[in-house]
């Protein structure tokens, strides 16, 4: 270390020093929830982000340009973030993925949500989403990415709202100017549910090497394939699919045809996925025991779903935001008694922990802090 340096990092240090001096003095309440009352996007530790374009595509989905404040610290494509928006002053959190590439110049994250019919954040976005609005961000996260170094061979596969990671991956893979051969295959119902249609036409015009194929299960004429995916919809559209990478995103009916058959093929390694889906539980025949929610009061008998369901068929109604494990908005206190998680199966019996509702089921007796 040079004389030099000292200064410079004794700065930094007196810097947060008095960072954290500040936020003392304004407690109960961070430093950001006065910021905010000034400029929402002026923040010390929050990441935020400010809707700066709105785009509607198709009947039901919404394109937003988001502009991150100073914490934002990019993201791998493939990724998501986690987004939260207040609703009848309650704040709401779900997973995204960028659709933008990974080396946008400008600094900004593209978004494409789909508004689901029970979609509380989707429809809220879809029918109220503007410039200016402010949303809660969080950093981007996830495995679901291209490694490193790219496959000579890449073959994209998605349906629906799953159309945002891999079209990042895409997108990124032109920008770094990719050359292997590269196959996008997409399903939806119609040609008017394809999110991104033209800039997908003018790709395939643009780059040789590059491949869309879109496959349509209701619309009979136009397109590129008809029906549901199968083998024969491989050969037809990347016969070196053994040899190469798959990345799939899609509704669950895609995803399990395709896991279903990579595994019957043997290249169950060369399957890479996300899914935003919550977990399955399977409900045991012996479940006993009871669930106290000790906060409202309420006692049920364990019926073998996860603690979020349960309380929600108690009446209860507490915060969560993606129901997958991921986002960790229903963290609550488990005071006692026993718990599954049904990710990963492990029990966890120790006492006054926090624990994730969406994902955790009661084993015998359980009190939690709802």
């Amino acid at each position: 270390m040079t004389l030099q340096q000292q200064p410079r990092q004794g700065g930094v240090f007196r810097k947060f020093s008095l960072l954290s001096l500040i936020e003392a003095m304004a407690t109960p309440h961070q430093l950001d929830r006065y910021l905010e009352l000034v400029d929402p996007m002026t923040t010390v530790r929050d990441l935020r982000a400010e809707v700066t374009a709105v785009h509607r595509s198709t009947a039901d989905t919404v394109t937003l340009t988001l502009r991150p404040t100073h914490q934002w610290q990019g993201f791998q494509a493939g990724q998501f973030v986690q987004v939260g928006v207040v609703i009848d002053g309650v704040r709401h959190t779900r997973c995204y993925s960028p659709a933008c590439s990974q080396y946008r110049n400008d600094g900004r994250i593209e978004l494409t949500v789909k508004a689901h019919p029970e979609g509380r954040v989707s429809q809220y976005l879809h029918r109220h989403a503007h410039t200016g609005l402010v949303v809660s961000l969080s950093q981007a996260d996830g495995t679901f990415h291209l490694p490193s170094p790219r496959p000579d061979r890449i073959l994209l596969v998605s349906g629906g709202s799953g159309i945002t990671p891999v079209l990042s991956m895409l997108r990124s893979l032109l920008d770094e100017g990719y050359s292997g051969d590269l196959t996008f295959l997409h399903y939806a119902y119609t040609e008017n549910d394809v999110s991104y249609r033209q800039e997908l036409a003018d790709i395939a015009a643009e780059h040789d090497n590059v491949r869309i194929v879109l496959a349509y299960t209701e619309q009979k004429e136009g397109g590129d394939l008809h029906g549901f995916f199968g083998t024969e919809h491989l050969d037809a559209v990347a016969p070196w699919y053994a040899d190469a990478e798959t990345f799939l995103c899609g509704p669950p009916g895609l995803m399990r045809g395709v896991k279903t058959l990579y595994a019957d093929l043997g290249l169950g390694e060369r399957l890479h996925l996300e899914e935003f889906a919550p977990p399955t539980v399977e409900i045991s025949e012996d479940v006993d025991g009871d669930v106290s929610f000790t906060e409202s009061n309420v006692v049920a008998v364990n019926s073998g779903r996860t603690l979020l369901e349960q309380a929600e068929d108690a009446g209860l109604t507490p915060a969560y935001g993606c129901r997958m494990g991921i986002c960790f908005t229903c963290t609550s206190v488990k005071t006692s008694g026993c718990t599954k998680n049904v990710q990963t199966g492990e029990t966890d019996s120790e006492p006054d922990k926090k624990i994730q509702l969406c994902v955790s089921v009661p084993v015998g007796d359980v009190t939690v802090e709802i």
